[in-house]
């Protein structure tokens, strides 16, 4: 009767209702039409066990101090940083944009702040250096999703709960996989740059190095506090977090001082984020127990074994699963949703689960530049006036290469697991 739960589901959606009570209303008339009701007395007990996680404590707290320091002024300090590095290369600003959200990851975890921060800054300075407007959202948009992947990320967080893997492994299992992204987004943006003659930066727009590092100091320890106090042992991912939220703050103070109306609607929109993604907790939870009474993590490893697939042929064919969701769900909400009947499949035909972390997350972070409902696609379509599906045309390059770079990360899980296992985080 588990068929029931998609159809009353889209029933719910079709109704207009958030997607926390379509999943959590869905899976409750499920347990009563399948005969499940006796069931759900213990349902209070199965939600609460979901969401009272230490490590899930982390999750507010890096969103707080991605608010702090985004109201803080901190992003022209980074541009000017990437453009003193990398800008005066010949489609220097392109590389700018990608050097720049690399930067801006390790300080926000989120792909939709980075993609509507650098649409109302760098998007109008490449128009007015001669690209073309969908070009500029395109490559903001496709450098967006380093964010998630570079420690701190909130997806990995929330991973990391869901299967009960370590949240500071999985955050230097990101750095390496993040910087490989970059690298093929340079790549890309330099082939396009010498086949349409992109300008350089002149010599006099670029600041001085000096300068430039440090003005963008103070932003710059943020991530070298939590990956250096996690790598060193001095505190767990949730102390870095309430660590960061006070840098955050005395970073804000160096570049931009903060009002108590930026403080209020910094607490408030951490306040309504997390609000969002423990009710989509909540809602999982049911729909896990219901799965878990109709067995259907061992009928979909019966069908794995049926198919002959091994270990590879699995994940490849989970990718696939994980990618056509990731175009059409909020990530959050697809990580809920296929995360627990999935992963453990995987497991048991032998994935390590901090690899499958970041492979997972990864997949998901590309469905947010992919049609139909690209989450970046739309705030830089939104923030910039570019045509929906002109923008969407034009990131295709980056998105294939982003599929490119996902294959070699599943192929070879050493470019994840290597870093952690070096330091000790992972076996």
């Amino acid at each position: 009767m588990i068929w029931l739960v998609p159809v009353i589901a889209a029933l719910l959606l079709a109704s207009g209702l958030a997607l926390a009570y379509v999943i959590g209303g869905a899976a409750v008339l499920s347990f009563l039409i399948s005969d499940n009701a006796r069931y759900l007395a213990i349902l209070p007990q199965k939600v609460f066990s979901q969401i009272s996680v230490f490590s899930l404590l982390a999750m507010p707290l890096f969103i707080l101090a991605g608010e702090l320091m985004n109201r803080g002024g901190v992003t022209k300090s980074l541009i000017d940083l990437s453009m003193a590095l990398i800008g005066r290369v010949r489609g220097g600003l392109g590389h700018v944009n990608i050097m720049t959200s690399v930067f801006f990851a390790g300080i926000s975890g989120s792909a939709v702040a980075d993609a509507a921060a650098l649409s109302n800054t760098l998007v109008p300075a490449m128009r007015e250096r001669g690209y073309s407007a969908e070009y500029a959202g395109a490559i903001t948009a496709a450098s967006s999703i380093i964010g998630p992947i570079v420690p701190p990320s909130i997806i990995l967080i929330f991973y990391g709960a869901l299967m009960q893997t370590s949240v500071a492994a999985l955050f230097v299992a990101g750095i390496m996989p993040g910087l490989l992204l970059a690298a093929a987004l340079i790549g890309v943006n330099g082939f396009f740059a010498w086949r349409d003659d992109h300008p350089r930066v002149e010599k006099g727009d670029a600041p001085a190095l000096g300068s430039a590092i440090l003005s963008a100091l103070p932003a710059l320890c943020l991530p070298i506090i939590i990956v250096g106090g996690i790598v060193l042992g001095w505190m767990t991912p949730t102390e870095a977090a309430a660590v960061a939220v006070l840098a955050a703050a005395i970073a804000a103070f160096f570049y931009s001082p903060l009002t108590l109306t930026d403080y209020w609607e910094s607490f408030s929109r951490t306040a309504i984020l997390t609000g969002s993604i423990f009710m989509i907790l909540c809602a999982v939870a049911a729909f896990g127990h219901l799965a878990a009474l109709e067995r259907i993590p061992q009928a979909i490893v019966g069908l794995v074994e049926q198919m002959g697939l091994g270990p590879i042929g699995f994940l490849i064919m989970m990718n696939v699963l994980f990618i056509i969701a990731g175009m059409v769900l909020d990530v959050t909400v697809a990580l809920a949703l296929m995360v627990p009947l999935l992963a453990p499949v995987a497991l048991a035909n032998g994935a390590d689960p901090v690899h499958l972390g970041i492979v997972i997350c990864f997949n998901l972070c590309i469905g947010l530049v992919s049609p139909p409902l690209g989450g970046c696609l739309l705030i830089v379509s939104t923030v910039t006036g570019v045509d929906y599906w002109k923008l969407a045309r034009a990131v295709m390059p980056f998105v294939i290469a982003e599929i490119v770079v996902l294959g070699v990360l599943v192929f070879i899980p050493e470019i994840s697991l290597w870093l952690p296992r070096t330091l000790g985080l992972w076996k």
